[in-house]
């Protein structure tokens, strides 16, 4: 008998983008049997069921706040859609220590339709994850990417602990704003190791832009980085560089191992999970994250991330 999890699966691998709010309330949900539900559902959408990796481009924004990823998404939106893609935004706010939800609501912060049903924004709740990206975060782009074209996750801020983000993302982008001396920030934080695509913001604001462009150009050659591309983009109407922007992204996804990213990204997404529930007993029961890893390893390529955290309790069963 198909559970609602397994049948809400089958509905997004069929690309009924109607079954994706049910999705995100289904993997916001903490009770047991929800969970129990959210593993049904991702089983349904693994490379196992799909028959390889799901083809929505995942596409991860982070940058320091008021660096304009809001506005950006806007004009990205608009372009894709005048594509003819279909588009999932999830927005990650802080958490409220009150209640655990979103506080800033991003969906206000985006310029979109809400009559348009090829159009799904949501604010999700960082969580007590310090990479900023909660499990239903992750789980949920996993999943809408077997339905919606494109899914892209907004994180909050940027710092050392935002490059999780690598962990989800097909491509990383990393927003900054000219004049702001995050360039020099980021040599110091190690951020400017994860973008695929480097976005300065507010061309039109001219030398100053094209400065910052400069500076984070060198900045990536200091780092040995020769192949990132760094763009201008004026968000504003009229747009600058959206275009260039949506093609650069498509040229990084073009040239990347897929398959072999997501299954890193899926077998690093367990780790976290499993040392995220059982701590570092836990790890320290496999055998350490070594040990953890090689287990991992040894897995179904095709098995989704809750299978994977399966695989590593039973390891920590045999060897305790």
């Amino acid at each position: 008998m198909s559970t609602e999890g397994a049948a809400l699966g089958v509905r997004l691998r069929e690309r009924d983008l109607t079954a994706a709010p049910a999705t995100l309330n289904l993997l916001e949900s903490t009770t047991p049997a929800d969970r129990e539900q959210s593993a049904a559902l991702l089983r349904e959408v693994s490379p196992g069921a799909l028959g390889g990796e799901a083809p929505g481009h995942v596409i991860g924004i982070t940058g320091p706040p008021g660096a304009g990823k809001s506005t950006l998404l806007s004009a990205l939106l608009h372009a894709w859609r005048e594509q003819g893609r279909t588009v999932a935004m999830l927005a990650v706010d802080p958490s409220s220590r009150r209640s655990g939800g979103a506080l800033l609501g991003d969906r206000a912060r985006i310029d979109f339709d809400a009559a348009d049903r090829g159009v799904l924004i949501r604010s999700t709740a960082a969580g007590e994850r310090l990479g900023g990206l909660a499990w239903p975060t992750r789980a949920a782009a996993h999943a809408l990417a077997a339905a919606f074209d494109v899914v892209v996750i907004e994180t909050v801020g940027v710092g050392q602990a935002e490059t999780e983000i690598v962990d989800v993302a097909d491509t990383v982008v990393v927003v900054v704003q000219p004049g702001g001396g995050d360039a020099l920030q980021f040599l110091k934080s190690g951020i400017m190791e994860i973008p695929d695509v480097l976005v300065v913001t507010k061309a039109d604001l001219g030398q100053l832009a094209t400065r910052t462009r400069r500076d984070l150009s060198a900045a990536l050659r200091s780092l040995g980085s020769r192949s990132t591309p760094v763009l201008a983009v004026a968000s504003l109407p009229p747009p600058q560089g959206v275009e260039e922007l949506i093609a650069a992204l498509e040229e990084h996804r073009t040239g990347t191992d897929l398959a072999g990213r997501r299954l890193r990204a899926r077998r690093a997404s367990a780790l976290a999970d499993y040392t995220h529930e059982h701590g570092d007993r836990g790890l320290r029961a496999l055998g350490g994250r070594h040990a953890a890893g090689a287990l991992l390893a040894e897995q179904d390529p095709g098995l989704d991330v809750p299978a994977l955290v399966a695989a590593l309790e039973q390891g920590a069963d045999r060897s305790s």
